[in-house]
């Protein structure tokens, strides 16, 4: 049995900030080697350079919210009103590749670079709960720092592998950045991404057991979706048991469920184990 072990929330953080502090030059080594920023990448409908500057426009968002002296007109970008989250994504992802076009596009790593450093620099030091405004995500709308952060890594490490499939170049995501990245943004992000409309009704305890040490309860009830970390014994219909890499590319829809299941990096488990395909049924996707 796989053992779970609780967490340090600063020591995490300061795990997390280090793995994005890693990544950053890894796309930047990646987006100079790109040949063709008009190929098609791992997004349907992106190209790389699609990809870059949605990436570019990430960096950009989260450094202009920790950062007085970055801004962005989010007027200009953002949908009206406060709509249900997908749409409000799908709406922001559609404007975000149209901020770097023509010969901005050739520099989006240098970007990249840029912001993501002044990210790490401005919030030196914070501590992990530290409240970070995203509107993007909803009027409003205010997430920890470490949840930022570990959203910021997510970010580049899928959306690095969209553009190493699309340019033909390798691009692994390791156990220890995937664990990061689910411990401190899917809390956050799975209740946000719930379809409320196919959750109505719904009532199921899911335990998700990440292979290294991550335990989440994720529970659904009528509509609202909880999910937490290291939380006391209860009783479970379903336990879904995964290895870091795999959950996080079915979690973003990079890799089809079916096939992670089929090389044994997926299992389900407990009294009702069957359920385990609902949830990512329940979670809406941009």
């Amino acid at each position: 049995m796989e053992t779970v072990r609780s967490f340090d929330p600063v020591t995490e953080h300061e795990k997390t900030r280090t793995a994005l502090g890693a990544a950053i030059p890894r796309l930047v080594r990646l987006l100079h080697d790109v040949a063709d920023l008009d190929a098609a990448s791992g997004v349907p409908v992106w190209t790389v350079g699609d990809v870059g500057a949605h990436l570019a426009a990430v960096h950009l968002a989260y450094c202009s919210a920790v950062s007085p002296g970055e801004s962005v007109e989010w007027d200009d970008i953002l949908p009206p009103g406060d709509g249900p989250f997908i749409e409000r994504i799908t709406a922001v992802n559609a404007k975000s590749i149209g901020l770097f076009g023509g010969d901005e596009r050739a520099r989006l790593g240098d970007f990249i670079a840029e912001q993501g450093e002044t990210f790490l620099r401005v919030t030196e030091g914070l501590a992990p709960d530290t409240p970070v405004v995203t509107p993007w995500y909803g009027q409003e709308l205010t997430l920890t720092l470490a949840a930022a952060t570990g959203l910021m890594l997510s970010e580049s490490l899928v959306h690095g592998l969209d553009i190493a499939r699309g340019a033909g170049h390798q691009w692994p995501i390791g156990p220890d950045e995937a664990r990061l990245v689910l411990g401190q943004s899917m809390p956050t992000m799975m209740p946000l991404a719930l379809d409320t409309t196919k959750a109505r009704d719904v009532s199921i305890a899911f335990e998700l057991v990440i292979k290294g040490g991550l335990q989440l309860a994720v529970v659904i009830h009528d509509g609202t979706m909880t999910v937490t970390r290291d939380a006391p014994p209860r009783t479970y219909d379903c336990r879904i048991t995964a290895t870091p890499t795999a959950f996080l590319l079915v979690s973003f829809r990079r890799t089809p469920i079916w096939k992670a299941i089929a090389r044994g990096r997926i299992r389900a488990g407990g009294r009702r184990p069957w359920l385990a395909m609902q949830l990512s049924k329940l979670i809406a996707s941009p």
